[in-house]
Formats: structure tokens, sequence, C-alpha cells
């Protein structure tokens, strides 16, 4: 299994465009500290590709992966389909971008699949530039070949309930309302080697619990340094729990949890505020006494 980091940010990116934090200002001073917003790239077979959420830096991710560069033909992309984890605007605005495609396949559960169709009525945007075929996430141990004839099977760990502030009062739409958010497990089944990618997390459900048990690279949610960053930046009234995303550090926090895992472990999804943007920083030492790193956007991961 080869997974390609698009981006390692979360919302906004870092430098986020209207923030003057010592993190932002670092990334603008040291372009090398610059993330752009979470994504992955999975190869599904050779020449195949398929991304892992789509955010507003799609052009320039694709960009800087040669994997997903066109050609031979003209206008013949690797680009074959977008996989979801949420319907969040960080994870989805970019399948606009891919408008110029002759056809676009997106993987989504029901309810992800519902807030795009229905409120943001992508269908109908897209429908004078491109089609967009749609296919179910699987969830509840379910597992499909991420394409035809694949040895990649992805499948959903449902997490919470959480949906965009834009469908917030749209109808279910699901039968389990934790499909809003979900982790995405993906395995080969030629080698047996399994991969998580949980870039939101605001619960650690008894399911993520084995699958994180049984992977051999987890890559997470790591908004957030500690619960009160968010109230200490100034930006929210609510800390990182209540706002969807369970700190690394702290008695209830994802590190102490990763501790003890044998796979490979990586935190992504970071925010502008998170001191881990600086590289100097000791929380990046503290971690690596855990066996744990930090993602980093052009990461290639072989498994």
């Amino acid at each position: 299994m080869l997974l390609k980091v698009l981006g390692t940010a979360a919302g906004g990116g870092v430098p986020q465009w209207n923030c003057a934090c010592r993190e932002c200002a670092g990334a603008r001073t040291h372009p090398r500290r610059r993330r752009r917003h979470a994504a992955l790239a999975v190869e599904a077979a050779e020449g195949r590709w398929y991304l892992v959420n789509a955010t507003p830096d799609i052009g320039d991710q694709i960009e800087d992966c040669p994997e997903l560069h066109p050609g031979p033909g003209r206008r013949r992309t690797p680009v074959a389909g977008v996989v979801l984890t949420d319907a969040e605007l960080d994870h989805t605005l970019g399948i606009a971008r891919l408008r110029e495609a002759e056809r676009l396949e997106v993987v989504a559960t029901a309810a992800v699949r519902g807030a795009l169709q229905g409120r943001r009525q992508l269908d109908s945007l897209l429908a004078p530039y491109t089609e967009l075929t749609w296919r179910d996430l699987p969830t509840k141990g379910r597992a499909q070949p991420l394409a035809t004839g694949s040895a990649i099977h992805i499948s959903a760990v449902p997490l919470t309930a959480k949906r965009p502030r834009y469908a917030a009062a749209d109808p279910a739409g699901t039968d389990d309302p934790c499909d809003w958010v979900t982790a995405l497990r993906l395995t080969d089944r030629a080698t047996g080697r399994t991969a998580v990618y949980a870039p939101a997390l605001g619960a650690w459900p008894q399911a993520l619990e084995e699958a994180v048990a049984e992977a051999d690279c987890v890559l997470l949610d790591g908004t957030f340094w500690d619960d009160d960053e968010p109230r200490r930046a100034n930006f929210s009234t609510r800390g990182a729990t209540a706002m969807g995303h369970l700190p690394i550090d702290g008695p209830k926090g994802t590190a102490r949890r990763l501790a003890s895992l044998p796979a490979r472990r990586l935190y992504t999804h970071l925010n502008n505020t998170n001191p881990l943007i600086d590289p100097a920083a000791p929380q990046h030492k503290a971690l690596a006494r855990l066996g744990i790193e930090v993602a980093a956007d052009g990461m290639e991961i072989v498994l």
C-alpha cells in the first residue's frame, strides 16, 4: 500500500490568511513550516489514485505530487475519485475544483452525501461542468475494494454525529448519526497491512480502539495540543473536545492511547495555534519519547 500525505493542516491551513499568531508569522518567515489542508492520496492500482478528502488546496496538492500529474494522454489523469471522511468545507470544497474532469467518483457515507447533495446541491452546481457519481462508503466492519480489482479495501469507522455548520438543521438522513464523521480504514489484501486515517476525532469509540489496535499505521487528528488551546488562543470559548477534536496531551489526550500501540503513529490536521507547527517546540521531544511522529506534507508511507 502506498500513501502520499498531501497536507497536514486543520481549517485555514498554515499560515491562515487572516491570522498573525506566532505560528502563522513563523510560517510566513520560514516557508518550510507551511502546511496545506489535511488530505491523503492512496494508490488503488498502478496509475490509479484516490484522494482522501478534497481540500481548498487540491490544485496545488496535485501539482506537488508527481504521481498525480496528468499524462501521457493530454487529458488523462491518474486521479480516479475522492473518498470523504466527513462533510466539512475544508474536506469537500476541492470537489468543485476538480470540475474539469470528465467524470468524478465520490465515496461517502449516507449522511455526508445527503449534506452535499441537499444543503449544498453539489450535483446541481457541477452538472454543467462534470458528472459526479456516488458510491457508498461502507461502515460497521464491512469493506469494499477501493477500485474494481484493487487489493486496497476501504471501510469507515463511525466516530461522531458532529455536523458541519451549514447542515446543522438538516434531517438526519441516515440510520447511524455517527456516520457524519468517520475514520477511514485501508487494508491491503495482498500484504495484510492496514492503515487508519482519522483527521477529525471528537470521540474514541470501541470500534476505533479495535481498528487502531490492528493497524500497521495510524494517522490521527492532532488539531490541538491540549484542551485549553482554543480558549488560550482567544478564538473560542470552548475547549478542544467541545469543538470536536480530542487533544493530544492531557489525562484524556490521544497521545496516552497511542503510546501503547505497535503501529507507526503520526499526528496530522494541526491547527495554526498548535505549538507543533514550530519544529523547535519541546512538544516534539515529548512525542518522540513515546515513539509518535508528526506527519509532514509530501511524506510517503509504504505499507
